[in-house]
C-alpha cells in the first residue's frame, strides 16, 4: 500500500526521538507498507540529503540494539524527504498538496509533532488548502490542550475540518503490548471475567513512576504538572480498559463507547474531596540510583518558588453495579524509587481461611514498563513438612519472551495502525473531553489552595500522605505489600 507520511514538527524531539526509530523498526520488521514516503517539515532550510544526515547521527543516541546498520540505514533514507513550511503561509501548504499530488498514494497520514498551540492554525490551513480528503487522516500528540475549554477548542477546529473518523488523538501508553493484551486477557478468555467484579476484587492501582526529574524541560513541564501530563491521559486510559463493559463487537467505536461509559462513571470531585483523596507532592534534593539529584525548584528553567506539582495520587470510584465501593488508586511522579509503570489488581481475601497464618490475597500484576507481562500472584503448599503452610508464589508471562518475533513498541504499533486506518487504540474526542471534565474540579481546588504541593525527597516514593491516602482504606502501596 503506497503511503505518504508527514511530521509537521520533522526537526523536534518527538519526531527523531520516539517516531523517526518506531518507522525505522517497522521497516526492520517488515511490517512498513512497501513505497511509502517519509516527509519531515520544519521552519529551516534543509535538503533531502541534510535532513537524512540529520536523522543518521541521532540514530546514534538510540540503544545499541536498534540503531540501523549501514545498509538498512541507507534503505530507511531512501523514504526520507524533507520540506521547509512556516505554518502559519497558506502557500506552503499549497506547495505541500502539490507535492503529495505527485503521485495520489492511496493514504496520506499527518502527524502532527507540534506544540497543541499549533493544532488549530495547521488544520485550519489544511481545510483551506484541500489537504482533508477521505485519504487523509490526521495524528494529534497530547497533550490536547491544557484544560476542557481549550480541548474542546482543538476539537472544534479538528471536527470542522476533518470527519471523527480521519482524526487518530494518540496516547502511546494504549500502543503498549501489556495494555493490547489487558483486552485479549479480559475479552479473550473465561477464566478472568466471573472474577472481574466487587465481589472479587477489593482495589485496583495505577502507577506510572519516573527516576528522571524534567531535565532540561522545566519551562514547559512548569505549565503541565503532573496530572495534565500524565493523569488526565495515560492513568485514566489504563482505568478505562480495566473497568470498561465487554463491548458488543471489536470494533473502534463499541470499545470507545465502553471507555466512555467508564469516565462517566468516575466519581466527580468537589473542593472538600480533592483535598481529602488526592496528595500532590513536588519533589526535592535528594539521591537516585546512589547519586546526588537536584529538588525541582533546582532544576534548569524553573521559576523560582513554583508550586507545580511533580507529583500526584489520586483515589477515585467507578460509580457503577461493577465496581461500586471498590477503591482505584492512580499515582505517578518524577524523580521516584525506580521506573516502573504498572496496574495491580488486588483480589478480596479468601472468605474463610482454613490454612493457619495465611493473609496474603491473590493480585494480578500488568507491567507496562520497563518490561511488558502478566504476573499471578498466588499461594501454594511448600510441600513440606508442615503441609499446612503456604507460600506465595507468581506465574509470570514476559511477553518477549513468549512472542519474541511479534513484539512491536508503543509507537511503532500506533503508527502503523494510523497508516491502516485502524482507530482501536485512539482516543475519541468525546473521552477526551470527558477526562477533562473530570480534572478540571481538582485544577480548580488547587488553585484556591495556599498550602501548595507536599515536599518528598527525590528517590522516594512520594510524599507520606500518598501511604496514608490508601492506608486509609485498609490498603497499601504495592511497593509496601
Amino acid at each position: 500500500m503506497a503511503f505518504d507520511l508527514v511530521f509537521f514538527g520533522g526537526t523536534g524531539d518527538l519526531t527523531w526521538r520516539k517516531l523517526m526509530p518506531a518507522l525505522f523498526q517497522a521497516m526492520r520488521h517488515n511490517k512498513l507498507p512497501a513505497g511509502g514516503r517519509i516527509l519531515a517539515v520544519a521552519r529551516d532550510e534543509r535538503s533531502d540529503e541534510q535532513y537524512r544526515e540529520f536523522i543518521r547521527e541521532r540514530f546514534a543516541e538510540v540503544e545499541p540494539s536498534k540503531r540501523p546498520s549501514d545498509e538498512e540505514f541507507a534503505r530507511f533514507a531512501a523514504m526520507l524527504h524533507y520540506r521547509r513550511m512556516d505554518l502559519s503561509q497558506p502557500e506552503h501548504y499549497a506547495g505541500l498538496k502539490t507535492w503529495l499530488d505527485e503521485r495520489n498514494a492511496e493514504t496520506a497520514v499527518l502527524y502532527l509533532a507540534t506544540s497543541p498551540a499549533l493544532f488549530t492554525v495547521i488544520c485550519e490551513q489544511l481545510g483551506r488548502a484541500g489537504l482533508n480528503g477521505p485519504h487523509i487522516r490526521v495524528v494529534l500528540e497530547k497533550p490536547l490542550g491544557h484544560d476542557l475549554e481549550s480541548a474542546q477548542e482543538i476539537n472544534r477546529v479538528v471536527s470542522a475540518v476533518f470527519h471523527e473518523k480521519q482524526a487518530f488523538r494518540i496516547d502511546h501508553y494504549l500502543g503498549k503490548p501489556a495494555v493490547q493484551n489487558l483486552m485479549a486477557l479480559r475479552f479473550g478468555n473465561a477464566l478472568f471475567e466471573p472474577l472481574w467484579r466487587r465481589e472479587s476484587i477489593a482495589n485496583i492501582q495505577i502507577t506510572l513512576a519516573e527516576e528522571l526529574g524534567v531535565g532540561t524541560r522545566g519551562d514547559y513541564y512548569d505549565t503541565t504538572g503532573a496530572l495534565r501530563d500524565m493523569i488526565q491521559n495515560h492513568a485514566l486510559q489504563l482505568l478505562t480498559m480495566i473497568a470498561m463493559e465487554p463491548p458488543s463487537t471489536n470494533d473502534a467505536d463499541a470499545i470507545r463507547d465502553e471507555k466512555l461509559k467508564v469516565l462517566k462513571s468516575l466519581r466527580p470531585f468537589t473542593a472538600e474531596t480533592v483535598a481529602r483523596d488526592i496528595v500532590r507532592g513536588q519533589y526535592r534534593a535528594g539521591t537516585v540510583e546512589g547519586k546526588p539529584v537536584p529538588g525541582y525548584l533546582d532544576e534548569v528553567k524553573v521559576p523560582a518558588g513554583s508550586t507545580c506539582e511533580t507529583f500526584v495520587a489520586v483515589r477515585t470510584e467507578v460509580q457503577n453495579w461493577r465496581w461500586a465501593g471498590v477503591p482505584f488508586y492512580l499515582r505517578t511522579g518524577k524523580r521516584l524509587a525506580t521506573r516502573d509503570s504498572q496496574i495491580v489488581v488486588n483480589f478480596r481475601e479468601v472468605p474463610h481461611p482454613i490454612f493457619p497464618g495465611t493473609s496474603r490475597a491473590n493480585k494480578l500484576v500488568i507491567k507496562l514498563q520497563p518490561e511488558d507481562g502478566l504476573e499471578l500472584h498466588l499461594l501454594a503448599a511448600k510441600g513440606g513438612a508442615n503441609n499446612e503452610a503456604l507460600a506465595p508464589v507468581s506465574l509470570d508471562l514476559d511477553f518477549d519472551k513468549a512472542f519474541p518475533s511479534e513484539r512491536v513498541g508503543a509507537y511503532e504499533r500506533l503508527l502503523l495502525d494510523a497508516i491502516a486506518g485502524r482507530l482501536n487504540l485512539f482516543v475519541r474526542s468525546d473521552e477526551q473531553e470527558q477526562a477533562w471534565r473530570w480534572v478540571e474540579p481538582i485544577l480548580d481546588a488547587w488553585q484556591g489552595d495556599p498550602n501548595g504541593p507536599r515536599p518528598y525527597a527525590a528517590g522516594s516514593w512520594g510524599p507520606p500522605a500518598a501511604s496514608a491516602l490508601v492506608a486509609r482504606d485498609g490498603c497499601a502501596w504495592a511497593e509496601e505489600q
